[in-house]
């Protein structure tokens, strides 16, 4: 979703079916432990946390294209499991191809639960070359309170502004009014090295009311301090559910691109 204050709701559309130069990591099928940058991000995980691991593996991903306002031209998109690149033997392969800026977001559910309240979202992305025309790219979960509310922790490497960006509700759960912040750590996808597997690790935290605390991100390995929280709880009627969204946005007149996302998990707690 593109950087500017909207409403995403439309944008979560997609979920509805379901509920009824960074220096990377070169290609290996094998990471050793100073390659992962996992010491930071996941040393405060309790031993009682639950882990969905190899979430891109999950049958049920769907592609839909962003038709949110303020979001312009079109996208279509497919998904699939490979074994190479990869770095666990299935990698999910998105393909996509875009006119005039268009989006298209990918999701799958993985879960229930009303409970937990911190989360760490720990995935490995690879962008083939070339990368010119991918604007933003989007990790996020959304997660169904026992109140009925729907938590989004919105998060993008938003090649636009150059920043790390969240969401933040500046309406009411009734009448919401989701709008994306700039965070001020930076980040580009097109900078990134291509051909080479990145490890992208985020931090979040909700309290009861649906307030989010966007602890930090971490891209392979080296930490990047956010500390800032938002409000992301909206009334939209949806049954109880745990899920997660990877959207790639495209940037000019036309084209395409292609990202593979491998070893996803997430801890929650």
């Amino acid at each position: 979703m593109k950087a500017t204050g909207f409403s995403l709701l439309a944008a979560l559309s997609c979920a509805l079916p379901l509920l009824s130069g960074c220096g990377g990591i070169q290609l290996s099928s094998t990471k050793t432990a100073a390659s992962t940058g996992n010491t930071g991000a996941t040393s405060g995980i309790p031993a009682a946390a639950v882990e969905t691991g190899e979430i891109q593996d999950l049958p049920g991903w769907v592609g839909a294209t962003d038709t949110s306002a303020g979001v312009g031209g079109s996208a279509s998109g497919a998904t699939k499991l490979l074994g190479t690149p990869s770095l666990s033997g299935s990698a999910r392969e998105f393909t996509t191809t875009f006119t005039n800026d268009g989006d298209e977001r990918y999701s799958v559910a993985f879960g229930t639960d009303t409970e937990s309240t911190h989360f760490l979202y720990d995935g490995w992305v690879y962008v083939a070359s070339p990368s010119s025309e991918i604007a933003n790219l989007e990790m996020d979960v959304n997660q169904v309170l026992a109140n009925g509310q729907t938590v989004i922790f919105g998060f993008q490497c938003d090649g636009n502004a150059g920043t790390w960006d969240y969401t933040e509700n500046t309406g009411t759960p009734e009448k919401p009014v989701d709008t994306w912040v700039h965070s001020t750590q930076a980040c580009d996808p097109r900078s990134w090295t291509t051909e080479a597997w990145h490890h992208v690790q985020i931090s979040f935290t909700r309290d009861d009311a649906g307030n989010v605390t966007y602890n930090a991100v971490w891209l392979d390995g080296t930490e990047q301090t956010l500390n800032v929280t938002a409000p992301s709880a909206f009334a939209l009627g949806w049954s109880t559910t745990l899920l997660t969204n990877f959207q790639v946005d495209g940037v000019g007149a036309d084209g395409s691109s292609t990202v593979y996302l491998d070893e996803l998990m997430v801890y929650r707690w």
